[in-house]
């Protein structure tokens, strides 16, 4: 996936396939609710959730690290149909970004600092941009 410039109105310009509209921020969060749910099952297997706060952050950090940086999908943004990647070249953001990333939205601020293409701090400092996920071709 070929990351495109995208004008203030939210619209992605792909020439290939007109524009784009950019994920709407309640797709952006549901991803993020489904990716926590499934963190807080995930840290049942090594911790206490309700007792070690830390137990589910980290879960959440390492599905960011593996799947948003190998894949450009967390399993959240898989189900919302939405895809990070990178912001210059398109493509997945590669694990030390996806780490970066993880990190920043565990500190929950960055999320909240967006700018006219509605990336968020973390998505800016990762040089990442959230898009919709291509269709799958059988």
């Amino acid at each position: 996936m070929a990351a495109n410039p995208v004008n203030k109105q939210g619209k992605s310009n792909d020439p290939s396939n007109g524009e784009i509209e950019l994920p709407t921020l309640g797709r952006r969060f549901g991803a993020l609710a489904i990716d926590w749910a499934l963190c807080l099952l995930v840290a049942n297997l090594y911790g206490e959730p309700t007792r070690d706060g830390w137990s589910p952050v980290v879960a959440l950090i390492f599905i960011y690290t593996v799947f948003a940086g190998f894949f450009a999908q967390t399993p959240g943004m898989a189900l919302t149909r939405i895809a990070v990647v990178d912001v210059d070249r398109g493509g997945p953001i590669g694990p030390l970004r996806g780490l970066l990333r993880g990190v920043l939205i565990c500190l929950v601020l960055p999320m909240l600092v967006l700018d006219d293409r509605r990336r968020g701090l973390h998505d800016r400092l990762a040089r990442s941009i959230v898009l919709p996920a291509p269709k799958k071709t059988l």
